[in-house]
């Protein structure tokens, strides 16, 4: 996915000893397709390493249409992609060419720099179909933010799967629950889709420091108050918390270690330095990025103004 500019997300105060500032995304309509951002926001850039957090959908798409990410440019990042219903395919000038279907888990290192795309199937995009995920930005350790480039995909069954009474917990990335995911990361990472039958009490994994909740549909409580579907819980580090499920509910449990120095983010590009931003915008304007095998016509322009 790439970045759009748009208002921050709203920030509201928890008034809570446990919560620190619970974050409400504004939707942005991309031509039929909602997305959701949660962070960036402006009282809380990141979250452990994650510096951008992205809801999609959940959308139906008629016959003939689809997604067309157009390919575009990162730096000094990974991205993490995680669909909850539908399937698109991921290409990148690595040469990957990867179907991701519910379950999966896309992990991209752009490193000292890669293109991607993401666009519907053709054989997917004739028949219609729903699509819902979240993608997420981490960032790169500094001493890793230069490294080759890199793709990992996993599909749904070697992913660990934590299951408790009444909760099934999918550890999509990092530690949790006494559980690790194959995903190749290079800071401690706390990453979770949890499903939640309804009254169901979770505690939320402390090994972290940094840590949120992600209420994608459904509802919780926590700390004695109510949150629906949306709302980003930023908790405070350490914090003994757990969130009961009102009604059938799904969460992501996002996190890690803080972060080893401020990141600076311009469009696609995050770096901890401003002059490595400067040379990659003037890469991509210049054409001097690698091209995507295959996807290789057209590319989404660096904005005005970036």
């Amino acid at each position: 996915m790439s970045r759009y500019p748009d208002k921050e997300p709203e920030c509201l105060g928890a008034d809570s000893a446990n919560i620190d500032l619970v974050i409400e995304p504004r939707p942005r309509d991309l031509g039929g397709f909602t997305v959701r951002r949660s962070l960036p926001a402006a009282q809380r850039r990141h979250v452990g390493p994650f510096l951008f957090f992205d809801h999609m959908g959940p959308v139906d798409f008629a016959p003939g249409q689809g997604i067309d990410v157009r390919p575009h440019p990162h730096i000094a990042l990974a991205t993490i992609t995680y669909l909850l219903e539908g399937e698109f395919v991921h290409r990148d000038s690595i040469g990957s060419e990867q179907p991701i279907r519910p379950g999966d888990v896309n992990w991209m290192v752009a490193g000292r720099g890669v293109v991607h795309s993401e666009r519907t199937a053709p054989e997917v995009r004739a028949r219609g179909a729903r699509m819902h995920g979240i993608q997420t930005w981490v960032a790169l350790p500094q001493q890793d933010e230069e490294i080759e480039p890199r793709f990992e995909h996993h599909p749904r069954q070697t992913m660990p799967v934590v299951r408790r009474h009444g909760a099934e917990l999918h550890v999509i990335a990092g530690t949790a629950y006494g559980a690790k995911a194959p995903t190749g990361v290079l800071s401690p990472t706390l990453y979770v889709h949890a499903r939640l039958d309804a009254g169901v009490t979770l505690p939320i994994d402390d090994e972290h420091e940094e840590r949120a909740i992600y209420v994608v549909d459904g509802a919780i409580a926590c700390d004695g108050k109510r949150f629906g579907a949306g709302a980003m819980l930023v908790l405070r580090p350490r914090a003994a918390v757990a969130a009961e499920a009102i009604g059938e509910t799904n969460l992501m449990l996002i996190g890690g270690a803080p972060l080893d120095g401020p990141r600076h983010i311009t469009w696609n590009f995050v770096a901890s330095s401003k002059e490595r931003i400067e040379r990659a915008k003037a890469d991509w304007r210049e054409g001097r990025f690698p091209t995507i095998p295959g996807d290789d016509t057209e590319f989404i322009p660096l904005p005005e103004g970036a």
